[in-house]
């Protein structure tokens, strides 16, 4: 866990997540959310998975099995061992079961107001974005949050043919929704 003002800016992701309805109304026993084990100066989401973990919500974590792939998520519990993998990141261990996530805790280095990210060039994100959105029935229902620090904001981030878009940015200070894919709207 973070201290100083990274604990503070984690408390404040959870204050803004449970004070968005949109964003509340997506912790159900039936939405299994993905989140993530911070590595380097990424926020810190653990206490905000702690919260969904005690409000029933199935959570999962992300694993890299191979270079070009998408991720693979298993099940995970707060307090459930992890193993180092890929890029020295927490994941759980081989015998969690895999699930496939409805909501997707997506850590990131730089956004725009667009939607944009830019993270650590893996393109991992993007390729399990996009398999998830196609394997859905509705590609919208694969919900993608971008979660940052407000100061990680930059005017316009570079963006590739294979990125794909966040649906919402969560940061310490605020929720902002960015697009409604059914319909194509997006903020500007």
């Amino acid at each position: 866990m973070q201290s100083g003002l990274g604990a503070a800016s984690a408390t404040g992701l959870v204050a803004r997540f449970a004070n968005t309805p949109s964003l509340r109304a997506l912790m159900t026993p039936t939405n299994i959310i993905a989140g993530y084990m911070p590595i380097g100066s990424e926020i810190d989401c653990r206490p905000l998975l702690n919260r969904m973990d005690a409000a029933g919500v199935p959570l999962a974590l992300p694993v890299v099995i191979a270079p070009d792939a998408p991720l693979v998520f298993r099940r995970w519990l707060p307090g459930d061992p992890v193993v180092t993998g890929s890029f020295g990141i927490s994941e759980p261990a081989a015998v969690a079961p895999e699930v496939s996530p409805q909501v997707l805790l997506v850590p990131l280095l730089a956004f725009d107001r667009q939607g944009h990210r830019l993270g650590y060039g893996g393109g991992y994100y993007d390729r399990t974005l996009k398999a998830l959105r196609a394997a859905s029935d509705r590609g919208g229902d694969i919900v993608a949050i971008g979660v940052a620090f407000a100061g990680q904001l930059r005017d316009k981030v570079p963006v590739a043919e294979t990125d794909q878009p966040l649906d919402w940015i969560l940061t310490e200070v605020g929720a902002t929704f960015i697009a409604d894919r059914s319909t194509g709207a997006r903020l500007n």
